[in-house]
């Protein structure tokens, strides 16, 4: 039986490449497109048909990921996989002895916090008519609470420990139900997180999600651990 997962973010970077490797895997996508000015989404129907399914989404809005889940609902009647992969990085360089923008900091944590927990609970049920019942967020090393070097960022960081702490919350609740969440970190990876992409990273957009779609099919098929698992993008645990 066709395997149907949803991805946000998936305009460009990792999103685009996650929902290419899925299509040529079989899954029909349900791609969360925001970016007017990226088509690539719209230009695959050409190569994989009515299995790459484009919505309109846009996390940081509650009205908008209501229409995104009543729109994937009118399609199919199950979910096999959310990927939670929409993200932004704003302010990267600046400390706490500079003009601090909290206005900023709010809006990351409404993308990269508030926006995967949006997107869950509009398709929860979705996902629990499935066998799989599996949610990845794509979260960061930046999130754990132990920082080694860190000394800005506080934006990003903040929304992102809080993206994991929302993780191990919603995995002890959907364990119960056999849900697992799954929390990824991609690695340095080139990305357009802050706008431009950055290509001084060691990982290519399409390496990262070559090597965390295979660990998410691997760890979507073991056994439920009592914990949400915390990972790099090769599956190895990572310390919270």
């Amino acid at each position: 039986m066709n395997k149907s997962i949803c991805v946000t973010g998936a305009d460009r970077g990792l999103g685009l490449e996650l929902t290419l490797n899925f299509l040529e895997r079989g899954y029909t996508v349900f791609a969360g497109k925001y970016l007017a000015e990226w088509n690539e989404l719209d230009a695959l129907a050409e190569r994989y048909g009515d299995r790459i399914v484009p919505v309109q989404m846009d996390v940081s809005d509650d009205a908008s990921i209501k229409r995104a889940g009543a729109f994937i609902a009118d399609r199919t009647d199950k979910l096999d996989m959310l990927i939670n992969n929409a993200g932004i990085l704003i302010d990267r360089d600046v400390t706490v002895y500079d003009d601090l923008n909290f206005d900023h900091m709010i809006k990351e944590f409404n993308v990269n916090s508030v926006g995967p927990l949006r997107m869950t609970q509009a398709l929860a049920g979705l996902l629990m008519n499935s066998e799989s019942k599996t949610i990845v967020n794509i979260s960061s090393e930046a999130g754990q609470i132990r920082q080694p070097t860190r000394e800005g960022w506080y934006g990003y960081c903040m929304s992102k420990a809080a993206l994991n702490i929302q993780s191990n919350i919603l995995h002890n609740h959907l364990k119960k139900e056999g849900g697992r969440v799954l929390v990824i970190y991609p690695g340095w990876m080139q990305t357009y997180m802050n706008g431009t992409l950055d290509t001084t990273a060691e990982l290519t957009s399409k390496q990262a999600a070559t090597y965390i779609a295979d660990t998410i099919v691997r760890l979507g098929e073991a056994e439920i651990e009592d914990r949400p698992l915390f990972v790099n993008n090769k599956g190895e645990q990572m310390e919270w």
